[in-house]
C-alpha cells in the first residue's frame, strides 16, 4: 500500500488518518472474519510491516515524523528507511542515522525490533542479525533503471562521477532491508497478532461490552420511568374511585335524610286532623 502525496500539503495535521484508518479498516474485517463461523479460512489482509521514509535533507526527524509514527507505533511494525541517501556522503549518512535513532528514544517512539538470536545459532546468522541491527535506520537508494557496470547490468542511478547501485552495500542498505523482510517476516507477523492486532481487538471488545452497558442502563431508566408513570396513573385512579363513592354515599344520605323529613311531616299533618276533628264535636 502506497501513500503519494503525503506531507505534501501545506497543513499536514490531518495526513496520517487515512493510514490510521486504513489500518484499522483491516483489523475489523479480520475481527469480523475471527468472529464468523469460516475461522479456518480468514483472508489476512492486515498490515505488517510500515516503511516510514525519512527525508534526508531535514537532518533528523522532522515534527510531522514524530506526530505520525506516534500514531502508528502502537498499531504497526514501523521500519525507518533514509530515503534517497545517495544525496549524502557515508559520514552523513552515519550522523543522521545517530540522530534519528537519538531522536527516536527522546520521543517514546517505538519502532520494529529485530529480535536477538539464540546461543544455539550459526555464528552466520548471528553476524547477520547484528550487521541488520546496526544498519536500522535503513539508508536507501534505489532505482528502476538498468545500467552497465563493468560488463554486468546493474539497477542504480546514473550520475556524472558514476553509478550509485541499487544491491551494492557500499552504496545502499537495500540489500540489507530486503534481508530482514526475507528473514523475519514470519516475527513481523507474530508481532502484528500478538501485539499490535490484540490491543486492536481488546480496545474494540471494550467499546463493545461498554455500548451494551449503557443500552442496558438506557432500558432499565425507560422500564423504571414507565413502572412510576404506571404507579402514578393507579393512584390516580384509586383516588377518583374514592371520590366517586364518597360522592355517591353522600348522595344517598342526603335521600335518606329527605325521606325521613317527609314522613315527619305527613305523621304532624294527620294528628293535626285528628286534633280538628274532636274539637268540632
Amino acid at each position: 500500500v502506497d501513500t503519494p502525496g503525503f506531507g505534501d500539503s501545506l497543513d499536514s495535521v490531518d495526513d496520517c488518518k487515512p493510514i490510521i484508518d486504513y489500518i484499522d479498516d483491516q483489523y475489523e474485517k479480520y475481527l469480523n472474519d475471527e468472529s464468523g463461523l469460516n475461522r479456518r479460512q480468514i483472508a489476512d489482509s492486515r498490515i505488517h510491516c510500515c516503511f516510514y521514509f525519512i527525508s534526508p535533507n531535514n537532518y533528523g526527524l522532522k515534527p510531522l515524523d514524530v506526530m505520525t509514527m506516534k500514531t502508528l507505533h502502537n498499531k504497526v511494525n514501523i521500519v525507518p528507511i533514509v530515503a534517497k541517501s545517495d544525496s549524502l556522503t557515508k559520514e552523513e549518512v552515519q550522523a543522521l542515522k545517530k540522530r534519528i535513532v537519538a531522536e527516536l528514544k527522546t520521543h517514546g517512539i517505538q519502532i520494529y525490533s529485530i529480535p536477538d538470536c539464540d546461543p544455539d545459532e550459526d555464528e552466520d546468522y548471528k553476524e547477520q542479525v547484528r550487521q541488520l541491527k546496526a544498519a536500522i535506520p535503513f539508508a536507501v537508494s534505489s532505482s528502476l533503471e538498468t545500467h552497465e557496470v563493468k560488463g554486468r547490468k546493474v539497477r542504480g542511478r546514473a550520475y556524472g562521477w558514476g553509478i550509485v547501485e541499487t544491491e551494492n552495500p557500499e552504496h545502499s542498505d537495500f540489500v540489507k532491508l530486503r534481508s530482514m523482510l526475507v528473514t523475519h517476516m514470519q516475527d513481523l507477523r507474530e508481532v502484528t497478532q500478538d501485539v499490535h492486532y490484540e490491543n486492536y481487538r481488546s480496545q474494540r471488545l471494550v467499546a463493545r461490552n461498554q455500548s451494551n452497558s449503557d443500552l442496558r442502563n438506557n432500558i432499565s431508566i425507560s422500564s423504571d420511568d414507565t413502572s412510576k408513570d404506571r404507579i402514578l396513573l393507579e393512584k390516580e385512579a384509586e383516588l377518583k374511585r374514592m371520590q366517586e363513592m364518597i360522592e355517591r354515599m353522600q348522595r344517598e344520605m342526603m335521600a335518606q335524610q329527605q325521606q325521613a323529613g317527609w314522613v315527619v311531616d305527613g305523621n304532624h299533618q294527620q294528628n293535626n286532623g285528628v286534633n280538628n276533628g274532636v274539637n268540632n264535636q
